[in-house]
Formats: structure tokens, sequence, C-alpha cells
């Protein structure tokens, strides 16, 4: 579990079906949380992870509650633009049925913002294995590498890109199989609708160079 993110919903909350369990991780535009379904039997519910969007740039929430709210009146405009374009980047990854891109079987707005709810896969990411060994074989990129590159083929040929292609985005499953997260729209629609610098959206080592 991700160490405690300052904005993040507490463990135990309720709504929409789920009920969080703890921070999977975070960053400059939303929270992950790992949760479970409330519907399904308390022997055995379903686990999944759930992107909240919070680009804490233009939003932030509001204190002691759930609620989330654009900082400034000069944000309101900026912060609907980015949560519409987040809400169309879940519409896409809603409609893809590929084994090397984690499924999203729902997605709703709550609470002033907008959730995708993902199919919880266990494993680490390829930039964890990284820092752990250094470097993999040739084999154990094979491995995998084929089927990653179907995944974002599949996402090309629906004339979407990802925009964030680097080894922690790239979820290395128990079977060794490599999915695709964190879709990047909703960081260059920051870039491109409010006075954030290119940099905000920039990988090093891994963006384009007309990223740039």
């Amino acid at each position: 579990m991700h160490e405690l993110h300052l904005s993040a919903l507490p463990a135990g909350i309720e709504f929409e079906g789920y009920r969080l369990l703890g921070v999977l991780g975070a960053g400059g535009f939303g929270v992950t949380y790992l949760a479970e379904e409330t519907a399904l039997s308390r022997a055995s519910p379903r686990r999944v992870a759930i992107k909240e969007f919070l680009p804490t740039s233009v939003a932030a929430r509001v204190s002691g509650s759930r609620e989330v709210r654009s900082l400034r009146k000069q944000d309101r405009e900026t912060y609907r633009q980015l949560l519409d374009r987040f809400l169309r980047e879940a519409e896409t990854l809603a409609r893809f049925d590929h084994p090397n891109i984690v499924p999203v079987p729902r997605y709703f707005e709550r609470h002033g913002t907008a959730y995708i709810v993902m199919k919880f896969v266990g494993g680490e990411s390829l930039g964890a294995v990284l820092r752990r060994r250094e470097r993999l074989s040739e084999a154990e990129l094979r491995w995998f590498l084929s089927g990653l590159m179907d995944g974002l083929a599949e996402v090309h040929a629906r004339n979407f890109l990802h925009r964030d292609v680097k080894p922690d985005n790239i979820l290395l499953g128990p079977d060794g199989r490599a999915m695709l997260v964190d879709f990047g729209a909703a960081r260059l629609a920051a870039a491109e609708a409010s006075a954030l610098t290119r940099t905000a959206v920039i990988s090093e080592g891994y963006a384009p160079y007309e990223q740039y």
C-alpha cells in the first residue's frame, strides 16, 4: 500500500457500491485507491483500483469533506475542462477489451470530481522491477514486449494516445503479462488548458522529442 496522501480519502469510506481500503498511488493529477465491491459477499469481495481525478494545481478537497472544488474562481472553467477530458478518457478506456490494457468496467462523477474503476491486477510496475534489478534479460523482455506492443497498437487504432509510456506505467501481472496503465490524456489537457508549463507532461528520457 502507498504512503498516505494528504488529499486522499480515508480507508473505510463507502460510495457507489465500493469501500476504500487504502491508497495505491498518488500524483499531481489524482489518487488511486484499492477498493472492494460492497455488493458482493463479504467472504470473497472483489477488489478493484479506483482512480480519483484531483489536479492539485487547480483543485483541492474541501476540508473535512469528500468534495473536490477548484482552488479559485478563475480556475473553475479550467477544472471543468480537465474533468470533461478525464471523463472522455474514461469513456474511451471503457471500450477497450484487450489483454494488455487494464479493463475499465465503470466510471462515474461524484464529490465534485470523477472516478475511473479499473480491474485490480496484482504484481508490480516495470519501473519497480528495474529499480530493484537495474536490467532485464532479452528473454524476459521478449516474454511481455510483443503483447505490450499489441496493446499500444489497439490504442492507436482507436485514435487515442497514451502520451506517457514509461516503465512506471507498465504493470507486470503475476502471469508475466504486461499491461498499460495510467493513460495521460488528462495531463496533456492540463498543459493545454491552463498556465501549467509543458514540463508537467514530460517524463524525462521517455517522452518523444516533439513533446519537449
